[in-house]
């Protein structure tokens, strides 16, 4: 008799777990509702080591929500130790429906380099958001190392208990350094040339993070100096030697294929440009050597550039090769549209 009430009683509890795993108004009709909605994670592992760095690279989140018309509803927003938390998750509480949330890490940041086109308020709609870089950056030596931008967005529809899903995160920001090298050792001095990046780069639609036109800016160092370590080329290799480089870091927006981004180096003695080259073009004869993966995807997976020109005893390139990311790119056969 015992084993037989054990076996009923077992066979019972599953049955009410059963249904209350259906639905947890459906026994109870005097119990409050159970929470209704979304559980987010937030995952950012669009990077050359395609590992989830979210909890090391966002510092601070700011997630909109929008209908099933696209009409925005609620706007929310983390900051702080939480978010380092491997285990985040952001739990919402929306009405039963379907909707679309896009999210960005390093807008509600005190130190943040951009800002939405206009304040997402209740109404407005997802069509019309946008996010522009703030001006500032260009010009004030302050704020030219962008802080990062990342954007991510997803379409789920809500459940009793949290409707799970994962917002897939991409980087918007770029650092490149670039090192002036004179071929035979000689040392080089960073003052004696300027540095620009053109691009038109700093407008996003908020629907799909794709560039919208906003005119041509010129970026420039937030950081040079001299370095004494180098790269010197021997034949087709690339030998670490001991040598005074000169090298400048420019912070970039998001660099796109469709775009006709320009890296210019001046010489300051005369104002002659010693390296003017489409950018893009460059970077992306790294690519197509040593990674599958379509160009664009290249370019937003790998947001850290290094590129090290060799220099005449002028101060003049030599442009018949370049090292970028270590890699020695033979570039004396290569046409530019």
């Amino acid at each position: 008799m015992t084993c037989i009430s054990r076996f009923i009683g077992a066979a019972l509890g599953v049955a009410l777990m059963g249904i209350a795993g259906t639905s947890c108004e459906r026994i109870y009709d005097d119990l409050e509702p159970c929470p209704h909605g979304v559980s987010l994670r937030f995952v950012y592992d669009y990077n050359m080591e395609f590992a989830d760095a979210f909890p090391k690279k966002v510092d601070c989140l700011t997630v909109l929500v929008y209908d099933a018309k696209g009409t925005h509803v609620a706007t929310h927003t983390v900051a702080g130790a939480e978010l380092q938390d491997e285990h985040f998750r952001m739990n919402l509480d929306l009405e039963e429906g379907d909707y679309s949330f896009v999210a960005y890490g390093g807008m509600a940041c005190e130190r943040r380099s951009f800002d939405f086109g206009t304040l997402p308020r209740p109404g407005a709609r997802l069509d019309e958001l946008t996010v522009a870089l703030d001006r500032d950056c260009l010009t004030n030596p302050d704020r030219k190392r962008l802080h990062d931008l990342y954007w991510g967005t997803l379409a789920l529809r809500t459940a009793d208990l949290y409707q799970e899903g994962v917002v897939k995160m991409m980087k918007n920001t770029n650092n490149i350094r670039i090192v002036l090298q004179q071929q035979h050792g000689e040392p080089v001095d960073d003052k004696d040339f300027l540095f620009e990046i053109h691009d038109d780069n700093t407008l996003f639609s908020g629907v799909d993070n794709d560039l919208i036109a906003a005119g041509p800016v010129t970026y420039t160092p937030w950081i040079t100096g001299q370095a004494s370590t180098g790269v010197i080329i021997v034949g087709d290799k690339a030998e670490t030697a001991e040598a005074v480089v000169a090298f400048a870091e420019l912070s970039v927006s998001r660099l796109m294929t469709e775009n006709s981004s320009k890296l210019l180096v001046k010489r300051r003695s005369d104002g002659k440009t010693i390296i003017d080259f489409p950018l893009n073009r460059y970077l992306l004869l790294l690519r197509s050597a040593h990674y599958d993966m379509d160009d664009q995807e290249f370019l937003d997976r790998q947001s850290e550039w290094t590129l090290f020109f060799f220099l005449d005893s002028g101060n003049a390139w030599i442009d018949s090769k370049i090292v970028v990311n270590d890699w020695v790119v033979r570039i004396d056969d290569i046409e530019f549209e």
